[in-house]
């Protein structure tokens, strides 16, 4: 199993390998399917850009680490309710709220390492949700190991919240600010994740928004890397790998020096099912994440020779074939 652009699919070789649902949470097509191009285009037309697929090279690949997709789609179900009950009444439902985050807290908590669906895997009408819940299950992944479960659930809340201002402001700087004003409002939530909600976009140098503060939250600081980063592997399209330099580029910057090694500590940069040339010439597949984060097993497709790069110092990855982002990298 893989994922890819929608542009990358092949109808000769490629199956689907996890559904695809449209707005209303229904299965357009099931797991074993093909995509007949009039689908295809109707898929592409519904603002879907990533689809799991299994072909020859992807054989064998699990991709284990990637959250349940009916459960995530529930969560970007809740999420939906929770924005329309904020548009509609004019405050945050708390129960909600507190009843997705602590599942959430569980999922990541329940596994070792968790692999984000991109939040554009989904229509148009969904993916602001789908990154609501991306944002948070990356942030606990950061946190989990150095927060208690009150700290996490504060985080949680944050982050989820983190853009319901947008539901009163189109002033892009000017979000953060009413998204405070409506956490604060409801006494069930912690103020911390009022300031998560105020602060996910403001940098330590003082160059970020709404108020260009250089004291920032350390939790705020955490939302802000799992949003930058969910932005650029989602709408911007970006390789992980990559994203991945992005963000250690604002080490010390715009975010604290153990917020960025935090990130770095927990977030892989290769998918399994990228495709990648190695430095003895081998095209290969990235098969599984095993003990180390950024020196995956991979297996050489001309052979099929397994490689662990962690106990293969020697072996370097040189270049990625990046199919998310239907460029060549």
């Amino acid at each position: 199993m893989k994922i890819i652009s929608v542009e990358q699919y092949e109808f000769n070789s490629m199956q689907l390998a996890k559904p695809i649902f449209d707005k209303n949470r229904r299965i357009l097509l099931n797991k074993g399917k093909t995509i007949d191009p009039r689908i295809l285009q109707k898929i592409k037309e519904m603002g879907i850009s990533y689809i799991f697929v299994e072909d020859k090279e992807s054989q064998g690949i699990s991709l284990n680490e990637v959250m349940d997709m009916s459960t995530w789609m529930n969560a970007i179900h809740e999420m939906e309710s929770i924005f329309f009950h904020m548009k509609k009444k004019g405050y945050v439902d708390a129960a909600p709220v507190q009843k997705l985050a602590n599942r959430l807290i569980s999922e990541v908590q329940g596994q070792s390492l968790i692999i984000l669906i991109p939040s554009t895997a989904v229509p148009h009408e969904q993916q602001d949700y789908a990154h609501a819940v991306n944002v948070t299950l990356l942030s606990l992944q950061m946190a989990k190991l150095h927060y208690n479960q009150m700290q996490l659930k504060d985080l949680a809340i944050g982050c989820l919240l983190h853009d319901i201002g947008k539901l009163f402001t189109e002033e892009e700087k000017e979000h953060p600010k009413f998204g405070f004003e409506a956490i604060r409002k409801v006494r069930e939530f912690s103020i911390i994740s009022a300031h998560i909600s105020l602060q996910h976009h403001e940098h330590k140098n003082g160059r970020g928004f709404p108020r260009g503060v250089n004291e920032v939250h350390p939790l705020a600081q955490i939302c802000g890397v799992a949003n930058c980063y969910e932005n650029l592997i989602s709408k911007d399209r970006i390789p992980p790998h990559e994203a991945m330099e992005i963000i250690m580029a604002k080490s010390d910057s715009a975010y604290d020096v153990h917020i960025i090694e935090s990130f770095v500590q927990n977030i892989p940069s290769y998918i399994p099912g990228t495709k990648v040339e190695l430095n003895n010439g081998e095209v290969a597949i990235v098969k599984e994440i095993k003990t180390h984060l950024h020196r995956p097993l991979v297996r050489q497709l001309s052979n099929n020779e397994e490689i662990c790069l962690a106990s293969n110092p020697t072996v370097l990855i040189t270049k990625v074939f990046y199919e998310l982002n239907s460029l060549e990298k």
